[in-house]
């Protein structure tokens, strides 16, 4: 290897060359040598790794070797031999040199420290868009989980760097920076906040990838797309993205709406406002007239009876219409409507349906129609609330009553 080594350098001596000329033109061809030779070696193991994935993966049933490969797994692990021929014959070819053996030599320990993050992290990554094709990971906050170890990897590699630059062993210059741990702290603040909330998160199950999720807050309101260590990416029903810090979804107020998307139906919950003097008793006319409406037909025909019963039990003077028991509109209404959600094909029978009374406003009295759709898609949702209470709208004027308006525009 001497004899190697000194080769270029004894012929140009022997040629009349000065040694201090010659040694710099032998370190020179044969740095030159070693690139040509590290880079033929790294071509060639290159494109026979990738042979050798693809034809595995063609004869494999899993996509895995394929992620593999789009990952660029292959192509950073043929840098391995090249880079340990580098480190094994840098010494010899800049022997004569101690100042930039030293450089070289350090060089190429931190490139081999950069080398094995680069494979880890495309490994990690491998993993993680493999996990995101199995059903049972992909609402889980792999990618968190990873950019984690990736953070510590990172660090304990940056500390490697330093450790060799300096000259001191690792071990002493982690001692070294014991005291400015408080800086260390502030500096990855959001990133130790991330690390917590994305672990708390899942496992309380929280969020996951897929959900809706409303965040006032941040003006968020859309479906979860992306959870990773510091920020979780939401995309709005406007196709929007909003960013939210992760630590936030435990520090703050966030509504989940999986609740309603896993259960029967999705919920319908709004009122109309009527005017109070347009409600009043009914006479026995006008109930006639309401007998013909079919949906309430027989309740009409059934309170009519038991309060007719009532009012002769108790000699009630009916002269005066408030004396004794009667109906009044906005209760036969409230029954009409009661009965019109339950017969509705879009309404869920088995969730809870009501029509009720709210407490009176200065605008008037308002009447709160409550149920669940059948359909929890938002454009059928809103299809089916919009029937519901373009009836409501329209059947009011058959009860005699009316609705609540301010300058001209409908309040609900």
């Amino acid at each position: 290897m001497n004899k190697f080594r000194h080769l270029i350098y004894d012929y140009l001596v022997s040629n009349g060359v000065a040694e201090t000329t010659a040694q710099y033109l032998n370190m020179l061809a044969l740095s030159i040598a070693l690139l040509i030779v590290i880079f033929i070696i790294d071509f060639i193991i290159r494109r026979v790794l990738l042979k050798m994935f693809n034809a595995f993966a063609t004869r494999t049933k899993s996509n895995f070797d394929d992620i593999l490969i789009s990952n660029k797994v292959p192509r950073n692990i043929a840098h391995i031999i090249p880079l340990m021929l580098a480190i094994e014959f840098a010494p010899i070819i800049f022997s004569d040199f101690e100042y930039a053996e030293n450089i070289i030599e350090k060089g190429l320990k931190i490139f081999a420290i950069i080398l094995t993050l680069w494979i880890v992290r495309s490994v990690l990554n491998a993993i993680r868009d493999f996990l995101k094709t199995l059903e049972q990971f992909k609402d889980k906050p792999i990618a968190s989980y990873i950019q984690v170890f990736m953070i510590f990897a990172w660090v304990l590699g940056l500390f490697s760097i330093f450790a060799i630059i300096s000259g001191i062993s690792f071990w002493e210059f982690i001692t070294t920076l014991g005291a400015a741990s408080a800086v260390i702290i502030l500096v990855f603040r959001d990133t130790i906040l991330g690390f917590v909330a994305s672990i708390q998160v899942s496992i309380n199950d929280m969020v996951r990838i897929g959900d809706w999720i409303t965040f006032e807050k941040y003006g968020a309101d859309g479906d979860v797309v992306e959870i990773t260590l510091a920020t979780v990416k939401v995309q709005n029903f406007d196709k929007t993205i909003t960013t939210i810090p992760t630590y936030a979804l435990i520090s703050d107020s966030v509504k989940n709406w999986r609740g309603m998307q896993s259960s029967g139906g999705r919920r319908i919950k709004r009122a109309i406002i009527l005017k109070a003097n347009s409600i009043k008793y009914l006479t026995d006319d006008h109930i006639e007239q309401l007998k013909r409406i079919e949906l309430i037909t027989q309740y009409l025909e059934t309170r009519q009876k038991e309060i007719t019963n009532f009012n002769d039990s108790h000699q009630a003077d009916k002269s005066v219409l408030i004396n004794g028991r009667n109906l009044t509109n906005i209760g036969v209404f409230r029954k009409y409507m009661q009965t019109y959600i339950e017969n509705h094909s879009g309404v869920n029978k088995d969730m809870t349906i009501m029509v009720r009374q709210l407490a009176p406003t200065p605008q008037g009295l308002p009447l709160e129609i409550y149920c669940f759709s059948k359909d929890k898609r938002w454009v059928n949702y809103e299809y089916i609330m919009a029937d519901i209470f373009d009836h409501a709208l329209a059947a009011v004027n058959y009860f005699d009553l009316e609705i609540y308006e301010l300058n001209g525009i409908l309040s609900n």
